[in-house]
């Protein structure tokens, strides 16, 4: 059964404030669409050097919907056809994506009110309106319960306050539903403030996640480490960085243009997630944890 048609609670925050004034860049880098992502890839083979922007964005698109394949594989029987809530959909490429591949009814969930009429579209677009229902509202407020055969949380989680979240998930899974978590995790204590500055998140380590879900009557069944197929991702989005800077001057020479990027706030949070995730001091990792019938 689908969550009860009440007014779910919203309130403005820095979260949603910073990914309002973001939403025309995400969709210059992340779109056309109807399937817009803005979330890590899994890549194997990065392009060689001197790629197109168009092959760049190719490419990360299909890593990003990589990613959403391997978070399935990891479930290992998806709710075909079932209740998915989708928690901070963003612009709902994850909401397309398993409405399309699974037949799913998913309830998209964002706290960025541009953002509804934006899932919305592209959903009527890609022809799964009538299973796309994006609502504006806090992930700790969504009303229902055991009314999800599936939660799923794809670089959201490390926004929220952990213990609340996965009792109130808990709350809304029906006996047997699942939750299934792509996000990074923290390795090493001092990466946590510079990581939470810039991507305005509350990163957290794998045992404090494991042990809130334990503590919520969640059960640990999956827990893949897929840091390695990551790294390449964050390679592909500095290249893209790159291009968006020479477009913004165009008389640049290409090389000077690299060398600003690489003075550049993001491309340094780009480059130290990168080296993170290579030497341990993050890990990216997928989740499957389960509500006990």
């Amino acid at each position: 059964m689908r969550a009860e048609a009440v007014e779910p609670e919203w309130v403005r925050d820095e979260v949603s404030a910073y990914y309002e004034a973001k939403t025309e860049r995400l969709l210059q880098r992340y779109g056309p669409g109807p399937r817009v992502h803005y979330h890590s890839g899994l890549v194997d083979v990065v392009p060689p050097p001197g790629a197109s922007p168009a092959t760049l964005r190719a490419t990360v698109h299909g890593a990003q919907e990589a990613m959403l394949a391997e978070l399935t594989r990891a479930v290992g029987r998806f709710p075909d056809g079932g209740e998915v809530l989708d928690i901070g959909c963003g612009l709902g490429g994850g909401s397309l994506y398993w409405a399309m591949e699974h037949r799913a009814h998913v309830t998209a969930v964002t706290n960025v009110p541009s953002h509804v009429a934006l899932v919305r579209g592209f959903a009527e677009v890609a022809g799964v309106g009538a299973r796309v229902r994006p609502i504006l509202c806090d992930a700790l407020s969504v009303p229902g319960r055991a009314s999800y055969d599936a939660v799923v949380a794809v670089e959201s989680a490390c926004y929220l306050p952990r213990a609340e979240w996965f009792r109130r998930t808990r709350a809304l899974l029906k006996p047997g539903g699942l939750v299934a978590i792509a996000d990074c995790f923290l390795g090493r204590a001092e990466l946590a403030a510079p990581f939470d500055r810039y991507w305005r998140t509350r990163i957290g380590s794998l045992d404090e996640y494991l042990s809130a879900a334990h503590a919520a009557g969640l059960e640990l069944e999956v827990r893949d480490d897929v840091s390695s197929r990551v790294v390449g991702f964050w390679s592909l989005t500095l290249e893209l960085l790159v291009h968006e800077r020479a477009l913004a001057s165009p008389t640049q020479h290409p090389l000077r243009a690299l060398a600003r990027a690489g003075r550049g706030e993001s491309s340094r949070e780009h480059l130290r997630l990168q080296q993170a995730l290579m030497d341990g001091g993050l890990e990216y990792a997928l989740l499957v944890l389960r509500r006990p019938d």
